[in-house]
This record gives C-alpha cells, structure tokens and sequence, in this order.
C-alpha cells in the first residue's frame, strides 16, 4: 500500500512547464529525489501516472507517493524524549549511553530500537533513517527521516551545534582546520594526520571555571570523532573521554552534547530549530554560567 507524502497545485507562474521542472523550481524536489520516485514509489495527476517531460497546467495537483516500509529491527520498549514530529520527520534527544545502530555488540539497546517500536504502538511503518549520527556517548539531537524522499531533501541542510566541557581554559575563539585519519594500530580512535580528510572545527567558550571550559561548537564537515581528535589536538580533550586523553574524574561520559539542529522542512517551507538543554552534568563541571 502506498502512503501519499504531499500534495503540489500548479500555480499560474508554472503553468505550461515539464513536470520535472515544476518540481524542481516550484516544490525543491531534487533530481536525485526523482530518481527516487522513479524507482520506488510514483508521481500522479488525478490518480494517472505522470512522466518527468509531461507538461503541467495551473490549478493540476501532483501527488508524490511512497510505499510504506517495514523495518526489520526488532522494536524495543523504551523511553523516547520527542523534541519534534510530524509525518515525515521525527527529531529526539539521545540519551548518552545509548547506540543509534544496531551493532554485533549492541543488538536490542539502540535508539533504532526504541524508535522501531514507538513507530509501531503508534501505527506507523518506516524504515529508522537517521540523518545524523551521535557516538554511544554522546547525546543530543537526532534527526530520523521517515521515508526515502525526506531523507533525500533533508541532508543537505542540516546544521548542528554542540556544547561540550573541555580540560583547561580557553578565553578565545578559534577555529580547527586539520585532516583527520585512522591512528596506526587502531580500528576506533582517530588522529590529525597529513594523509587524513579535511576537517573544520569552529569553537566559541562561554564560559570556564574550575579548570574546565565550556564551549560552543559548529563543524563545516563531519568526520568520525572529530570534536573529540580535534580539542584532543590542541590540548583541550573532552572531559571525560579518556579514549582522547580526558580525565573521568568528574564525569563518567564525554562531555559532548548535539544541542541545536537546524534544517530545512521541504513540505512546510519553513527552516526548523530545534534545542535541547545543556546537560545537567556539564553545569556541574563548570559550576556556573553554564546556560
């Protein structure tokens, strides 16, 4: 059975284009996102399929369709902290702890988990598409796209902004621009190596206290461990993450959180900004100033 996404009425300024560029132009659908429909689900006019070089008349609506998927990861009751939904997005905070995927280690104790079976008691069916990942211990914002098509025109938008506490002080701003790579004689830990992928870290303090500083965070891209082998680099490691250098002393956790998402929604036109608060932990390590 096939679940209809949305819904586009050709305007007076469309009327007359290609079905391809009318979606292109007037609903931002992509040429990638076509391929898509193409493949896997369908375009309609009044319930008749419609190919990419059919002209399109004012007041004609366009239907895009999917057909509903199933997961096959098995549903486990949990808690789930809901920061957005809707019909084609779901946003949550992640606890820190917690997987996102399904591993040979992690099997049933993951986000998808908890996710596959919120979906179900509520009678959805969507395969677990997460549009950004955390580290197990990392929380924060995570962005599920419940079909193909959001997937598709989402991923290119999303911003994110991290808070995390670092060891030592750092009163100035400053950005990170060094590749990172695999360490030698690892399958986990990164490093700053000439061979690595590039990678930009923009860091802003807000504030410090007891030998641990507070920081804002944004990344231009988005390598394995970069916040973690990037303040690790200049050394500052994350609280906590003894993996990168950072003592467990005053928290068990990297102190490393996904607090703000940002993206563009394709089907309601309108930017969302998500926020989440600064774990209480980190407020802890700092001791004031810390929202």
């Amino acid at each position: 059975m096939s679940c209809t996404l949305f819904e586009f009425t050709v305007g007076t300024e469309h009327d007359g284009l290609k079905l391809r560029d009318f979606l292109r132009r007037g609903c931002g659908i992509t040429a990638r996102s076509m391929t898509i429909l193409k493949y896997y689900g369908s375009i309609t006019r009044r319930s008749e399929l419609i190919k990419a070089h059919d002209i399109v008349r004012e007041d004609d609506v366009i239907t895009l369709s999917l057909p509903r998927e199933k997961s096959d990861i098995t549903p486990v009751e949990g808690v789930l902290d809901v920061l957005y939904e809707d019909a084609y997005l779901l946003i949550v905070n992640k606890p820190w702890s917690m997987p996102v995927h399904p591993t040979k280690v992690h099997q049933t104790d993951t986000l998808a988990n908890i996710v596959t079976w919120y979906q179900e008691s509520r009678g959805e069916s969507y395969v677990f598409r997460a549009l950004n990942r955390l580290d197990k211990d990392t929380s924060g914002c995570v962005i599920i796209a419940k079909d193909r098509l959001t997937y598709s025109l989402v991923r290119g938008s999303i911003e994110k902004t991290y808070v995390a506490v670092c060891e030592g002080i750092i009163e100035d701003s400053g950005t990170i621009n060094a590749p990172i790579g695999l360490a030698d004689n690892s399958k986990i830990k990164r490093c700053v190596r000439e061979d690595g992928a590039e990678a930009v870290t923009h860091y802003r303090p807000i504030t410090h206290s007891n030998g641990h500083t507070l920081l804002v965070l944004r990344l231009e891209t988005g390598r394995t461990h970069q916040i973690r082998c990037h303040m690790s680099h200049i050394g500052h490691p994350l609280a906590g993450d003894d993996l990168y250098g950072g003592s467990r002393e005053l928290i068990s956790r990297q102190a490393l959180h996904c607090r703000e998402v940002t993206l563009n929604h394709p089907f309601i036109g309108e930017r969302l900004i998500i926020t989440t608060d600064i774990p209480t932990e980190f407020s802890a390590i700092i001791k004031e100033g810390a929202h």
